[in-house]
């Protein structure tokens, strides 16, 4: 998993779309107020802020690859403010809690990951029986016309001799996996789906910031003096194939895969 190059005041500037989607997760997890819960990939905080509204009687921990993301999110929501709320670096495949969880949430992150049997491997140590987890990630198909576009100019000689031996950072897996990966772990699935989604945002430059923001696996392969160039020939590219809107958005056609299970162990 990447985990050392998020600049996490730029993703919270950038990172709407995500934010939107996960608070539309959050509305499909129940939650009875005296859980404990995890969130996967909390990032700056502010989605495991709203799920610990959720839960007067319980608590909630966040956990996150990368250490900038969680001094973030420490920093944005203080343990003295909210004492059941905390926040930890951790590897998401290496999982080393010494809670016991009844929910676990994750929007936007386990893409980064190639291993996801680790992941349950690792929840199915720290679940209580009959915990619920709720995911939601890149899916197969996620991203083509972004790809396309980055591929277009890491193609081109000026940029070729940056992206030898490049490998891609996103791990994009259908329901067929989860259905085999679930029950291996002690899970019992409800729900694993594939789900469209159309990402805006506002304008070409709404848009090269979140390129720049959450597609730093890429652009960091350009010497600093460089990527702004590279990062504009690549939205050009992209615009180019998929215009702005009639009202100046731009639009990324999304694949998110969505897990709802449950822990039987």
């Amino acid at each position: 998993m990447t985990t050392q190059q998020w600049n996490a005041q730029d993703y919270a500037r950038n990172s709407s779309a995500q934010a939107k989607w996960a608070l539309e997760l959050v509305d499909k997890l129940p939650l009875r107020g005296d859980e404990t819960l995890l969130d996967i990939g909390c990032g700056d905080g502010k989605i495991t802020a709203v799920l610990v509204e959720r839960l007067p009687r319980g608590r909630a921990v966040g956990i996150d690859a990368s250490a900038a993301m969680v001094t973030l999110a420490q920093e944005r929501f203080p343990a003295a403010e909210t004492p059941n709320l905390s926040f930890r670096q951790m590897d998401a495949t290496a999982l080393d809690l010494p809670e016991r969880f009844d929910a676990v949430f994750s929007n936007a992150t386990l893409h980064w990951i190639a291993d996801h049997r680790a992941v349950l491997r690792g929840l199915s140590r720290c679940l209580n029986p009959g915990a619920r987890i709720l995911f939601q990630m890149g899916g197969r198909g996620n991203t083509l016309g972004i790809e396309a576009a980055f591929r277009s100019q890491m193609d081109d000689p000026r940029w070729r001799g940056y992206f030898v031996d490049f490998q891609k950072p996103h791990h994009y897996y259908g329901p067929e996996e989860y259905q085999q990966w679930l029950p291996e772990a002690g899970f019992h699935a409800r729900w694993v789906e594939l789900i469209p989604k159309d990402m805006q945002h506002e304008g070409a430059e709404g848009l090269k910031g979140w390129l720049r923001t959450t597609w730093f696996p890429y652009t960091n392969r350009v010497p600093e003096a460089q990527r702004d160039i590279f990062l504009s020939e690549v939205l050009e590219a992209y615009l180019k194939a998929h215009p702005l809107d009639e009202q100046g958005k731009t639009h990324v056609a999304m694949v998110r895969l969505e897990v709802e299970a449950e822990f039987t162990g």
